[in-house]
């Protein structure tokens, strides 16, 4: 067997509702179900239009458990390309803040700059950019860099 490609996250979410809106509204990604118009109920599913569907939130209700802090087994975040460029990063950050998403931390890790938010139920999300020019396929130790404070 050989893995293709990383085909979609699920998410199990409090309100659907709710983290429709953050998804579509705050992060502009497409929703494709339900579809235009129609009501969220249960379940909303994204698309950037690489797939039929890249993410999917399945609601679980208020009460269930919030996602545990520190370290732990299961997601840290998953990561969000927003662009190529330092520029269009920022964009993205002043676009985040203009929605009052608070920004939780950033690196520089060599291949990607990276920016880190929380959607409504405190999964970890990275938003970044490939960093134009490094070659991490012909030196995969790239990928490994040391973390450092992001400067753009």
């Amino acid at each position: 067997m050989e893995i293709k490609e990383l085909g979609h996250l699920v998410l199990y979410v409090r309100d659907a509702s709710e983290s429709a809106r953050f998804y579509r509204d705050v992060l502009g990604w497409r929703q494709v179900l339900p579809g235009e118009g129609e009501e969220v109920a249960g379940a909303a599913a994204f698309s950037s239009g690489r797939t039929h569907h890249e993410l999917l939130l399945i609601e679980v209700g208020q009460d269930a458990a919030a996602v545990p802090e520190g370290r732990r087994i299961g997601l840290y975040h998953f990561g969000l390309k927003v662009g190529d460029t330092d520029e269009e990063l920022r964009e993205a950050i002043a676009s985040l803040e203009a929605a009052g998403v608070r920004i939780v931390g950033s690196s520089d890790h060599t291949v990607t700059h990276s920016v880190y938010l929380l959607d409504p139920d405190g999964n970890e999300i990275e938003i970044y950019i490939d960093v134009a020019g490094v070659d991490w396929m012909s030196d995969g130790s790239l990928v490994a860099s040391p973390v450092r404070p992001l400067l753009i």
